[in-house]
């Protein structure tokens, strides 16, 4: 979406209460609330700023002790996770992705890209990392793709081409590979609209240093997917088409060769102007051809998906058929990484109206994501956080009925 200055959501405030209610906060460095839960929930660790009352024991409370040392960087402590060796799933192609079929259906989980006035800030105060607990609830019921936001600041720290800061690559890692490890594809999705430290990225052989670098830590991960960047915008063409290009050459240069390649366009990557605006994206090229054209779309007025009203109810529908047209006259495969809309019956229409079409014409659509998941939205109207966020509340059991 295109707001680009996500602020960290702030943490639940502390409370006088005995007991903390359900998936409420518990317990975390400075937490000065409710540290048991009620009954039915058991306190967990999440990391070292945040327990969260989970279903479990009855009026427990469940401490563990970080195993990982102090990051010499201030970005984070290590996160701890039961998945700590990348997956060597072979669940990617080698063969064209033309014909997927209707492969995937996720959420975009946000976190790790909060807080980008803060660089590069420091793990659980400006930034987060998605929940495995919200994870797994979301995979049991059918959702197979998750989109994982990072900054490239706080990934790559002073410049494009520098090495990875191994405190926040391990914590990113620690999610890519629990989410592959159970059997789902993860989007490596650098958050950045086509800019560094601000400023668009003109250096196409830096950005191709960054992408090789990334990649490098991923290459044997075949369920996980590489997303070059997310929403160039206000981009001359040319340049956007060339650090695409460059992303994908420095990916498959470093052995990279069975992982999917989403690939986004100017505009904020948006379905309803693709064919006018990316066009000239139609000319990258991937040896390895597992390359899919990734879209956003939103519903309200100007696309923005600042707001919970969607123009019509077939709003959906009528924003993504030139992109279709543009897919099928092409020979390409698409996914839109990004949807939502209102908690409201025009919106359900037009959600749902949507997908249908694309089920429809799933020789070209291979799946969508519904912006947006993780653990800091709080009252954020398309939150999908289960398990009572605006979104998930009122859209989780009808996006289920599309899953593969």
């Amino acid at each position: 979406m295109r707001i680009n200055t996500l602020l960290p959501v702030a943490l639940a405030a502390a409370t006088a209460q005995a007991q903390q209610t359900a998936w409420g906060q518990c317990g975390g460095t400075g937490w000065t609330g409710a540290k048991t839960c009620i009954s039915g929930y058991t306190c967990t660790f999440s990391n070292p700023y945040y327990s969260q009352c989970l279903p479990g024991a009855p009026g427990t409370t469940t401490s563990k002790v970080a195993t990982s040392t102090k990051a010499t960087s201030t970005l984070s402590t290590l996160k701890t996770s039961t998945s700590t060796k990348a997956s060597t799933t072979s669940g990617g192609s080698t063969s064209s992705p033309t014909g997927l079929g209707w492969k995937w259906l996720g959420v975009d989980e946000s976190g790790a890209e909060f807080g980008n006035t803060a660089i590069p800030g420091v793990w659980g105060k400006d930034f987060t990392f998605p929940a495995d607990a919200s994870l797994s609830t979301l995979m049991g019921q059918g959702f197979n793709i998750f989109r994982v936001p990072f900054l490239m600041e706080r990934m790559a720290v002073g410049s494009l081409t520098a090495s990875l800061d191994p405190a926040y690559l391990a914590n990113y890692t620690a999610t890519i590979n629990y989410i592959t490890g159970k059997g789902g594809w993860a989007i490596v999705d650098p958050h950045n609209f086509g800019r560094y430290n601000g400023n668009i990225i003109t250096d196409t052989a830096g950005f191709q240093t960054f992408w090789a670098n990334l990649a490098s830590t991923f290459k044997s991960n075949s369920k996980a997917i590489f997303d070059t960047n997310n929403e160039y915008h206000d981009m001359d063409q040319t340049l956007v088409l060339n650090l695409n290009q460059a992303a994908i050459n420095g990916i498959r240069g470093v052995g990279a060769t069975s992982q999917y390649i989403f690939a986004e366009g100017n505009s904020y990557s948006g379905a309803w102007t693709w064919e006018t605006v990316n066009d000239n994206l139609k000319a990258l090229t991937d040896p390895s051809n597992l390359l899919v054209y990734e879209m956003h779309q939103y519903l309200d007025s100007d696309g923005s998906g600042t707001n919970a009203t969607c123009v019509s109810s077939t709003i959906g529908v009528d924003r993504i058929t030139s992109a279709t047209a543009w897919l099928q006259t092409n020979n390409k495969v698409g996914i839109i990484g990004e949807f939502a809309g209102g908690a409201n019956s025009v919106c359900l229409s037009a959600v749902t109206g949507m997908l249908s079409y694309m089920k429809a014409n799933s020789n070209v659509w291979s799946g969508a994501l519904w912006w947006g998941g993780g653990p800091w939205w709080g009252t954020y109207i398309f939150g999908f956080e289960p398990p009572s966020s605006t979104g998930y509340n009122y859209y989780d059991s009808t996006l289920i009925t599309y899953k593969p």
